[in-house]
This record gives C-alpha cells, sequence and structure tokens, in this order.
C-alpha cells in the first residue's frame, strides 16, 4: 500500500527537508502583501488581516521532491488558491500563473491545476506557523507537482495568456514537474 503511493524514483523520509535557492527572506507580517495582477478584473493586494479572515483549509497529502525524497501524510493548512483567485476574477484568456515570492523566486502552472481543490496557500505546516525557513508567512502547496511548484515566501499571482518559465523551470527543469511521470527536468 505504501508502495502504491510513491512516485517512480522516489524514497520516503521521515521529515519535510529545508531546501531552497538563495537567503531565507525576513519578511515581516505586518509588511506581507498578496498582490494578484495580470488578467483578472479586479487586481488587488490583500494585507495580512485580510488574507486570514478567508476560508481555510486542512489538506492532508503527500509530498514529493524533484531530489527524490517524499513524506507521507503531511498537514497544510490554509487558504484555497480558488478563494483568492476568485476575489480577483481571472479573465476569460488567463490560462496560466506565475507566483511571484519576495527573495525573487518565481514558479509557473498552468491556472486549472492551480484551481484544482487540493492548492492552497499555507500559513501551517503539521498544525504550526509555517517556520521562515518553510516558507514563512505563505508558501503554495501543490501536492500534484514536484516541490519546487509549491513556492515559498509568496508575494503575489500574475495571470497569464501564455505560459512562461520560472526560476528552476529557466534553468532545465520540466515545465510540469508530475512526479508520477516523472517529469524532473526538460
Amino acid at each position: 500500500m505504501l508502495m502504491e503511493r510513491l512516485p517512480p524514483g522516489q524514497r520516503w523520509v521521515a521529515d519535510v527537508p529545508v531546501l531552497h535557492h538563495g537567503a531565507v527572506p525576513d519578511v515581516d507580517i505586518k509588511d506581507w502583501r498578496l498582490r494578484l495582477r495580470g488578467l483578472v478584473k479586479n487586481p488587488l493586494e490583500l494585507k495580512w488581516e485580510d488574507f486570514i479572515a478567508l476560508p481555510s483549509k486542512r489538506l492532508v497529502t503527500d509530498w514529493h521532491c524533484v531530489t527524490r525524497w517524499s513524506v507521507m501524510d503531511i498537514e497544510w493548512e490554509g487558504v484555497p488558491f480558488s478563494e483568492v483567485a476568485s476575489l480577483g476574477g481571472p479573465l476569460d484568456e488567463a490560462r496560466f500563473i506565475m507566483v511571484l515570492c519576495y527573495g525573487g523566486y518565481t514558479t509557473n502552472l498552468p491556472l486549472d491545476a492551480a484551481m484544482s481543490g487540493d492548492v492552497i496557500f499555507a500559513t501551517k505546516l503539521n498544525g504550526k506557523d509555517l517556520t521562515p525557513e518553510h516558507g514563512r508567512p505563505v508558501r503554495l502547496v501543490v501536492p500534484s507537482r514536484y516541490a519546487w511548484k509549491s513556492a515559498k515566501w509568496v508575494s503575489g499571482v500574475e495571470f497569464m495568456a501564455e505560459d512562461r518559465p520560472g526560476f528552476w523551470e529557466s534553468r532545465g527543469y520540466h515545465n510540469e514537474g508530475d512526479p508520477w511521470l516523472e517529469q524532473r527536468y526538460a
């Protein structure tokens, strides 16, 4: 049963490793903003108080990294991506998103993948507030993709008609990152 949950080329580890490119940004919650821009009816900027007042969701999922580790039954809690996107009102021509982060990191996704029910802006990991190393104050969680798509320190989302590569995608990582298809590198 456990092996059925493990994508090809992966191995189980006991805890979530901390991996990121560059320094951990120092993001003060009182200054944090989540901006929606691009192809939306209502470009907006949410302050922390507005963001945490939105409906939240608890998600328990396995999580897989391109570096071949997987962790089972991680508990995330946060605001569904679809809840935040609905506030901006994506235009019909919006088919992709670029997730923007403090520190300059970006990652891209098809809008329909981001709108699936298991994609959230997480504020908690295993019942505790995210630590800065795990993306505090907000990290996107995309369980159907390798972990690099689950961007840390999220500051905004750009809605786009055409896809363009994010940070790792422009450095040779696969554009989709599906662990079940072993879409590690382009």
